[in-house]
């Protein structure tokens, strides 16, 4: 793998079986286009297919000059078919009109884009960047951070469609599962006229020695948008599909039958989910506690700096693997230099001298941080922080793992937790409120709910948009009240032992613990 490109060339085998899956449909294709064509795998294969009409062309683009060259060696002399490869990137062709097409037959794009995101592309250095583009939609603070991340095949996909939609072609890429369904979903926020669409999984340890979920991912643009369910199929000899992805409310649904079984929980979550803190500092702003109390950071110095602004830290996987409560308990710190984004970090040269000091010592770390988000901001800011941020109470969950796990965390000494950026959380008004919060949405019902609408294979399994989508009225009415009273009180009991936080116990009963969980003001 070309680690500044993010490609993989296509293994010749691999190339046979994905024609031959073309193949199967009956069809031949006039013009065949291969947007980022590596050393010509695939160009190869073409030509020895049956899916070719009498006469085609083949038009192939390759941004890396060593791979042009490669591919322009290839033996393209029958008199039926015309091949021209362009030494350029996908992204600076304008495929609508600069493609030089002599005949208007059926178009067929095929191929192997990179699977690399344009995160790790930029942090890499590289110019096979498209240029910057809100490609999702996204608002705010999302478009700005992770959210808006997305890989270079998935801007590829856009693109393909946005400009070749007229054509009305077939698009045949090899990509990770979870850029495919990403497409679909975009499919259905952008009404993109996809017609038909399938995915084909592959063994991308097989074949790329990688541990990612890919796939054959096929697409039929027509006039409109016309997609009710899409068929995944197991394999690339395997024509009986194994399951059919259904999108519901412009949302996909991993598996229909299950989720008819949860449906009433798709609905809003009346509280803000919020991330926690992105400071991409760690060396300098995670901290761990030694025994004689004193904290090293992850250079192996001793940091001396204001207790107010050290802070209890849990990351995703401190609570997707907590064994006991409290889950407070712990050794990892971490410095937080803003109560929210705005506030202007230069106060601390009076009001924390120690740490002004600390942070000026290792100000090159700060600078060699990448996201835009920092650009323009004060000195050593943070992301993900406000006064939501310092609640005693709340309920969190691990983004990153598969198995949804949700864990009420209190204060430790006296201090309120906070999480690092993989993990989400809602802020609670009390302990009770927040063990009877956490029990509900880890019972059977959340849960088949969460099953029926996540995907293990995505990097982030778990999203705060589909934290959002839990019907958590629904979620009361399907209780059984004493039950989750009872498990609820001796939950509370064990994040309140530190006795750092008072709070009223206003549901003496489990009646009145419906009224807890569903106040009239929403929580921060």
């Amino acid at each position: 793998m070309n680690k500044q490109f993010g490609d993989f060339q296509t293994p010749p085998e691999l190339v046979k079986q994905v024609i031959a899956v073309l193949a199967q449909t009956g069809r031949r294709w006039g013009r065949i286009l291969e947007p980022t064509c590596g050393i010509g795998n695939f160009v190869k294969g073409l030509l020895k297919s049956t899916i070719l009409d009498n006469p085609a062309e083949i038009l192939g683009v390759e941004i890396q000059t060593a791979h042009f060259q490669i591919a322009s060696t290839i033996d393209c002399s029958d008199p039926r078919f015309r091949l021209q490869l362009i030494n350029a990137s996908i992204f600076d062709i304008n495929l609508k009109s600069d493609l030089p097409w002599k005949g208007q037959g059926d178009l067929l794009v095929i191929g192997n884009p990179p699977w690399i995101t344009n995160a790790q592309l930029g942090v890499l250095g590289s110019d096979n960047l498209p240029q910057k583009k809100n490609l999702k939609g996204l608002a705010g603070l999302d478009a700005l951070t992770g959210g808006s991340n997305f890989d270079i095949a998935e801007y590829i996909w856009f693109k393909l469609i946005d400009e070749l939609a007229s054509e009305y072609p077939t698009i045949a890429l090899l990509c990770k599962t979870s850029v495919a369904r990403s497409i679909l979903q975009l499919a259905h926020q952008r009404n993109l006229p996809v017609a038909r669409a399938e995915i084909t999984r592959i063994d991308a340890k097989k074949w790329f020695g990688v541990a990612v979920d890919a796939c054959l991912f096929t697409i039929n643009l027509g006039s409109h948008l016309n997609l009710k369910s899409v068929p995944i199929y197991a394999n690339l000899t395997d024509r009986e599909p194994k399951q059919n992805i259904t999108i519901r409310n412009g949302n996909i649904i991993s598996d229909i039958a299950v989720y008819e079984q949860a449906a009433a929980l798709d609905g809003v979550f009346p509280f803000t989910w919020r991330q926690g803190i992105k400071h991409d500092a760690a060396d300098v702003m995670e901290l761990t506690q030694l025994d004689d109390g004193t904290y090293r950071n992850k250079l192996e110095e001793t940091v001396s700096v204001e207790a107010a602004y050290v802070y209890p830290l849990l990351k995703g996987s401190n609570l997707f693997n907590h064994l006991s409560f409290p889950i407070g308990e712990g050794n990892r710190y971490v410095i937080v230099t803003q109560h929210n984004i705005n506030e202007d970090t230069r106060r601390l040269q009076h009001k924390a001298p120690e740490l002004w000091q600390y942070l000026q010592k290792h100000g090159d770390v700060f600078e060699r941080r990448k996201s835009s988000i920092y650009r323009g901001k004060s000195p050593f800011s943070i992301f993900g922080v406000g006064e939501y941020s310092f609640s005693a109470y709340k309920v969190a969950i691990a983004g990153l793992y598969k198995t949804p796990k949700f864990v009420a965390v209190g204060p430790r000494n006296k201090r309120p937790v906070l999480f690092d950026d993989t993990c989400y959380f809602v802020t609670c008004d009390s302990a009770l409120q927040c063990a009877a919060l956490c029990v509900l949405l880890n019972s059977s019902n959340a849960q088949t709910f969460l099953a029926a609408t996540s995907f293990a294979d995505n990097k982030r399994p778990v999203t705060k948009k589909l934290l959002q989508r839990i019907n958590l009225h629904a979620l009361v009415d399907q209780a059984d009240i004493n039950q989750l009273y009872e498990a609820s009180k001796r939950i509370e009991a064990q994040i309140a032992a530190d006795g750092a936080v008072s709070h009223e116990d206003t549901a003496a009963n489990p009646i009145m613990l419906k009224s807890l969980l569903l106040p009239q003001r929403l929580l921060l």
